[in-house]
């Protein structure tokens, strides 16, 4: 019922049709294909929801017959069956699940969209598709291709050579002839039989010879074309070799594998980048290639032997001008292609040399190369600290002749080289060698000979604070990790004083820290309670005047203090190194402490060969007043900005100052916020004693903010660095130099006008108005001044608008020190502390008359009587102390005007 059904509607369909054309069918001819079975169940489901064709419809039935005798046949290509005329056919649709045979039935035509009628008989040429679609196809073409270009290649081959034996051939049988002709071996020429056979045989070996030789010259030829064919046919069939290998050894091949191509450039690409020679040796590999390739090429042409050819081959590679005298045109074209690549090796040659020259240029001028130096000074790191930190070691060196200099920071040598060059400075038989690189990096500071060095200084970074400190720690860090050790001691530039015992935890002993801003800020206080110390410090801590050295005087041994205290006509002796105390530094002992074996003496000299003991002079101490230091007044003192270790700088002063001070705070941080600060900084802001807290939050730079501040009452303004503006310090000295000169307007302004015809201030300075009125209302209150740029601390200097300006030129000071020393570095911390001995300024009347004639011997025996060392003295008529005066024993007429320096208890 359901074939009726199917037959009939195909009739409807194909009624407007014309009847096609009738073509013979293979009754006996069974083709089975055997196809994917999960591919016809996929295809066969598709199609019978399609055809509305149900899979039970007829179950019983196994096949299902039609008459396929109107079709037109598409018979398979190689039974060689079917007319030119027959048509491509579109695959047909697979049969439904349920019917068990392999064929398939015929497509319904494109252009209908109901179903053809069903058949399980179908033409096995419908199973089939296009040729040219099939992979069996596909890959005989691929297979195919390659064998297409061999027989091409081998046809090239063997007709020249067909060619070539048939030259040669002509070319022996003229060579016999002519040989016949010159030994007279034509017949009837009246020799007999045996010379004849003589004769022949001769020829027979002479014959022979020529045949091997031309036998080898055919060989070097072939050898030559074999080669230049080579990588043309390796280029081209290269990436097919994984794929022979593969079907030679039965495997499959993996089509995530990389071309051959692309791994042979990878590993030519590596061993180029890894080896360092690996240009030079295939320089030399293509230079040999060539001269054997150009022998070979040349013995195939030519008559010569093949070492006569090699050395040609090479003549006409080393100079291309050799080839000019060849004969024959195969010789030539062999010389002229052998010259021209002996021009192009030569242009390799010249490449390469000219790279490592300039490589090696680029890096000299870089600064890469190793450094070849011993006990040189190593600076580690760059800062606006360095110009003055190279100025006062290359003075340091001045009394040796010179010395060396090694920096090694993150910035180009040229750049590095230039910003030397602008300090305009005579380093006075010091060289100062730059070299690119990191601190961090263990081949860097090899390449400074770190281990060599006799001093080493990590210099602060200009970040913050706490990135400099990590950075230092790191820096400390890939010192300690030098195997060949360090014979040097590091100086540290620490930024804040919190991060100091970290550091000191991880360098040992070899590490001595310098705190930058713990040194100005103690300066800065004892500036401002003492006006003029500032200036003394920067004479003892550069090596341009006096500074601090230790030796050991054996002389010396088993005398008493005050005794060793005048024995130096050149310096001034501070204090003691005792060697019974592990070493421990005593500033200022007592008189009556003897020198013993392996003790060291401290002094105040102008260098460490300028001094030595002498005989004792004669003093008299004489009648002079017992006069006790005054008691001390509450102050009031002025903090404008903020620093992160004010806290510190709070208890220095809450150590110095007397009961009922007060500290007024001015500046943009929130009193709460002040506060958490300071807790956290562990500072007691309820358990001081001795100042009180005032605080005020306004803008240091606007004027009628400091307006509301009670300025003429303050005796001491303290101008600071700002932390907010810290990392410039360019935009922190132009708040400082702003805060200070509105300052000293307002205060211009409201302290009454004083004549003052005879201040020294004025004398030599400018007499502009309010330049003049500033420096008038200096008298009252002393503003000490942060200035981080030496530029302009020279600047402010020079106005006169500021009682002294510190800067970072201090810090590089006492580096210098401790580099040169590390000992001094302790000298250095007890002088600075709250606590201890320190640098004072003492009146005249505390040690004798108005008008006393004394010499410097007795005024230094006085202090003795104050447990006190006099080192200098500023006499009333001069702007500057005098530290370690050269004549001590020569009397002088003395003012009470005039001040001495000296080291005292601070009990």
């Amino acid at each position: 019922m359901s074939n009726s059904n199917e037959d009939s509607s195909t009739s409807n369909l194909n009624s407007s049709k014309p009847p096609p054309k009738k073509t013979k069918t293979l009754a006996s001819l069974n083709l089975r294909v055997s196809v994917d079975a999960a591919s016809d169940n996929n295809n066969n489901n598709n199609n019978n929801n399609n055809n509305g064709i149900s899979s039970s419809a007829n179950p019983s039935t196994k096949t299902n017959k039609t008459d396929f005798s109107g079709q037109q046949w598409n018979y398979p290509s190689f039974l060689g069956i079917g007319s030119t005329s027959r048509k491509r056919r579109p695959p047909p649709p697979p049969p439904p699940p349920s019917k068990p045979s392999n064929t398939l039935p015929p497509p319904p035509p494109p252009h209908h969209h109901h179903p053809r009628p069903i058949s399980n008989k179908t033409s096995s040429s419908s199973l089939l598709p296009p040729p040219s679609s099939t992979p069996i196809t596909r890959q005989q073409h691929s297979i195919s291709s390659p064998i297409f270009y061999l027989l091409i290649i081998t046809c090239i081959i063997f007709v020249p050579y067909s060619i070539y034996l048939q030259y040669n051939l002509a070319k022996l049988k003229d060579m016999k002839l002519h040989l016949c002709c010159q030994t007279d071996l034509c017949y009837g020429n009246g020799k007999t039989s045996i010379q004849k056979d003589v004769v022949d045989n001769d020829d027979d070996g002479s014959l022979s010879f020529d045949i091997l030789n031309a036998d080898s010259r055919t060989i070097s030829l072939y050898i030559v074309l074999f080669t230049l064919l080579l990588p043309f046919v390796l280029y081209k069939y290269l990436d097919y070799l994984p794929q022979i290998i593969n079907f030679l050894r039965r495997t499959e091949s993996n089509k995530e594998d990389v071309p051959l191509k692309k791994r042979i450039a990878y590993m030519v690409d590596v061993f180029f980048s890894i080896y360092p020679y690996a240009k030079l040796l295939a320089l030399l590999s293509a230079t040999l290639f060539l001269i054997a390739f150009g022998g070979l090429a040349l013995y195939a042409v030519t008559g010569g032997s093949l070492a006569e050819a090699l050395w040609h081959s090479w003549t006409y590679v080393a100079d291309a001008g050799n080839h000019a005298e060849t004969e024959g045109t195969g010789q030539r074209i062999v010389s002229v292609s052998i010259s021209s690549g002996g021009m192009l090796i030569f242009a390799m040659m010249l490449g390469l040399v000219s790279d490592a020259i300039s490589e090696k240029v680029d890096s000299l001028r870089k600064g890469k190369s190793e450094v070849i130096e011993k006990n040189h000074i190593l600076i580690l790191g760059w800062s606006d600290k360095l110009g003055s930190l190279l100025k006062q070691l290359a003075i340091a060196n001045k009394s040796v002749g010179g010395g060396v200099i090694v920096v090694l920071a993150e910035k180009e040598k040229e750049e590095m080289e230039m910003d030397i060059t602008k300090l305009e400075f005579d380093f006075m038989g010091t060289s100062v060698i730059c070299r690119s690189g990191s601190p961090l990096i263990l081949a860097d500071l090899k390449k400074v000979s770190v281990s060599k060095a006799r001093a080493i200084i990590v210099l602060a970074s200009d970040e913050n604070a706490d990135q400099s400190d990590a950075r230092a720690l790191r820096v400390v860090l890939s010192l300690n990790g030098v195997k060949e050790g360090l014979r040097a001691h590091v100086v540290v530039e620490m930024s804040d004083l919190d991060n100091e015992p970290l550091v000191k935890l991880v360098g040992g002993e070899l590490i001595e820290t310098v705190v930058a801003h713990d040194v100005i800020g103690r300066l800065m206080i004892q500036c401002a309670l003492q006006p003029g110390l500032a200036q003394i410090w920067e004479d003892i801590l550069g090596f341009e005047n006096a500074e601090f050295y230790i030796k050991q005087w054996p002389e010396l041994d088993g005398l008493l203090f005050k005794d060793i205290l005048i024995s130096f006509p050149d310096a001034i002796p501070c204090g003691v190194k005792v060697a019974a105390d592990g070493g421990k530094i005593v500033i200022n002992p007592d008189d009556n402490y003897v020198l013993r074996d392996d003790d060291e003496v401290l002094v105040i000299a102008e260098d460490d060969d300028t001094y030595a003991p002498g005989p004792l002079p004669e003093v008299r101490k004489g009648y002079f007043p017992r006069i006790r230091d005054p008691p001390k007044y509450p102050e009031k003192i002025l903090f404008c900005g903020w620093r992160r270790d004010i806290d510190d700088m709070i208890m220095v002063l809450e150590a110095m100052l007397a009961p009922g001070s007060e500290l007024w705070m001015f500046n943009e941080v929130p009193e709460k916020k002040r506060e958490r600060k300071l807790a956290a900084g562990e500072l007691d802001v309820f358990g001081l004693e001795n100042i009180k807290l005032v605080h005020r939050e306004g803008n240091a730079v606007i004027r009628r903010h400091l307006e509301s501040l009670p300025l003429e009452t303050f005796d001491s303004i303290l101008i600071l660095a700002d932390e907010s503006v810290e990392d410039s310090v360019a935009h922190s000295d132009s708040r400082s130099l702003a805060t200070l000169l509105l300052i000293r307007d307002i205060q211009s302004r409201r302290l009454p006008y004083k004549d003052t015809k005879s201040t020294l201030r004025l004398s030599g300075f400018s007499h502009n108005s309010w330049i003049r009125e500033m420096q008038q209302a200096s008298d009252k209150s002393i503003i000490i001044s942060e200035i981080l740029d030496s530029r302009t601390r020279n600047l402010v200097s020079v106005s006169r608008i500021s009682d002294y300006v510190l800067s970072n030129e201090l810090v590089s000071m006492a580096l210098a020190m401790v580099a040169e020393d590390k000992q001094i570095n302790r000298v250095l911390e007890e002088l600075f502390a709250e606590e201890g001995n320190e640098m004072c300024i003492k009146p005249a009347e505390f040690y004798l008359f108005d008008q006393e004639e004394l010499c410097f011997y007795d005024i230094m025996i006085r202090g003795r009587t104050r447990k006190e060392i006099v080192i200098g003295y500023r006499l009333c008529n001069q702007e500057r102390a005098t530290i370690n005066p050269s004549e001590k024993s020569v009397t002088r007429k003395w003012s009470l005007d005039d001040v001495f320096v000296v080291i005292a208890s601070g009990e």
